[in-house]
């Protein structure tokens, strides 16, 4: 087919030109895969050939736009690896899971069974839902648990909230995300966790969770103003910083000002914010003197945590200052999950989000390098890697 047979599809039935569409490219990604695989394309005559052709398979596949059937290429004495089946179809079981769970447990509603509908979901059983579950858990719990390789020099924190089922009832609770920037300058997802509570002793064990799986070399920790956390990395992280977000630490600031006095504060503080500590303290004392005392004490409780990233390389302010890189993909997280509306329980948020930071997280360690790490002195001893410690009084 033509492009243009996609488009004059798309026109006449929107829901059947998408499928044909999205057939149509992972079917391509297979051929590809065949190619790379077997050394050679097609009828071509290479002595890079390692593999023949003996056809090809039909298989479905469930994706959000309900189920679509691809040509999957055949060898004829090795067997054909594909990363389709199993890839782009980890995230919609979640999705699909997460979905029948709830219409399981009772909690089903018109716009839950619509959604089933459109996903080609009927008359499943709860065998099927707990052999679903199952499959994905083992997956995502392996992903979670994996030993971290290298050292994260740059730890980042920061939570979305998800509607959750308690027992009877819904509540919003704190996921959180962390991912951290190692050694080579990429970022990697290490982990994420369902908050019960956020007190000091919650996220002690967090990060040594984290160090028995392999952390090391953290130098500073970024997140919102989560309670108990400044505490935490003291504790867990001899030697590192805590950075409270720039973006958090503004928020907090203007939820204590009126919205009248925000085109004369927030500019102003803003402007002082990439300054030193006393810069920041001036701020505090006029809007002290404005009558705004919450917002000035509010400056100067977090004074002397807003500005612990000028303790690194200058290339990387921009990027450490803020949670700017995990708000990105909670924004992607919550987009996957809106279809879902709220969890029946703690585990299938684990398990559609741990779904989705997996693919994610392999663009991340394949892509590009997020930060430059080369003004870091790296030592090797006894073949671990770990970074000599930063001065950080310096400006």
């Amino acid at each position: 087919m033509e492009l243009l047979d996609f488009v004059e599809q798309y026109i006449d039935d929107q829901d059947s030109g998408i499928k044909a569409l999205l057939a149509f490219f992972l079917n391509l990604v297979m051929e590809y895969e065949a190619e790379k695989q077997a050394g050679a394309g097609r009828y071509q005559r290479s002595p890079t050939r390692k593999a023949y052709r003996n056809g090809k398979k039909s298989r479905r596949l469930m994706t959000r736009f309900g189920e679509i059937t691809l040509s999957k290429p055949d060898f004829r004495d090795i067997s054909f690896e594909t990363s389709v089946f199993e890839k782009y179809s980890r995230v919609e079981r979640a999705v699909i899971n997460a979905i029948l769970e709830s219409y399981k447990e009772g909690v089903s509603t018109r716009r839950i069974q619509s959604i089933m509908s459109q996903l080609g979901i009927q008359g499943v059983s709860a065998d099927t839902v707990s052999r679903m579950a199952t499959e994905l858990d083992v997956q995502v719990q392996e992903f979670l648990n994996r030993p971290i390789e290298q050292p994260i020099i740059y730890l980042i924190v920061d939570a979305t909230y998800l509607k959750i089922r308690q027992r009877s009832r819904y509540v919003n609770q704190a996921v959180l995300l962390i991912v951290g920037v190692r050694a080579d300058g990429y970022r990697e997802i290490l982990g994420i966790k369902v908050a019960d509570q956020e007190d000091e002793g919650f996220w002690l064990s967090l990060f040594e969770d984290l160090k028995n799986r392999g952390l090391v070399g953290t130098q500073l920790v970024i997140s919102d103003g989560h309670k108990g956390i400044r505490n935490a990395v003291i504790q867990a992280f001899p030697g590192a910083s805590w950075q409270l977000c720039h973006v958090h630490y503004l928020r907090a600031i203007m939820r204590n000002l009126p919205k009248k006095a925000y085109p004369l504060v927030v500019p102003m503080i803003k402007e002082k914010l990439n300054g030193d500590e006393d810069e920041l303290g001036v701020v505090a004392q006029e809007l002290d003197k404005m009558g705004y005392l919450k917002a000035a004490d509010t400056i100067e409780r977090f004074l002397f945590d807003v500005g612990n990233y000028r303790a690194f390389p200058k290339s990387h302010w921009k990027r450490i200052r803020t949670t700017n890189m995990v708000e990105r993909v909670n924004v992607e997280i919550k987009r996957r999950s809106k279809v879902v509306g709220a969890f029946p329980s703690p585990d299938s948020v684990i398990r559609l989000i741990g779904s989705i930071l997996m693919d994610m997280n392999e663009e991340w360690i394949t892509g590009n390098r997020y930060l430059n790490m080369s003004e870091f002195e790296v030592q090797v001893p006894e073949s671990k890697l770990s970074f000599c410690p930063v001065d950080i009084s310096a400006e």
